[in-house]
């Protein structure tokens, strides 16, 4: 599965920073208001930004793979 940019980066917006901070307002608006489900919205909201973040990592190791990028350069034992 190969994500193209706009998508990538709505994902990874999406779970790097959104997710998590409307879960976490919301539970904390929930206890400080007595607003129902505090804990479930906060939870469903983590859960979810996990997947996406599994989803995307997948997309980004497929890229790499394809495209003969490592993160980590593989080492050279002629380089001394």
């Amino acid at each position: 599965m190969k994500l193209n940019d706009t998508v990538y980066e709505i994902l990874k917006w999406l779970s790097c920073i959104a997710l998590d901070a409307v879960g976490l307002l919301y539970k904390t608006l929930a206890d400080i208001w007595n607003l129902p489900y505090g804990e479930p919205v906060y939870d469903t909201c983590v859960a979810i930004s996990v997947c996406i973040g599994v989803l995307i990592g997948v997309s980004t190791y497929n890229y790499r793979k394809e495209n003969d990028i490592n993160i980590i350069p593989k080492s050279d034992p002629d380089a001394d």
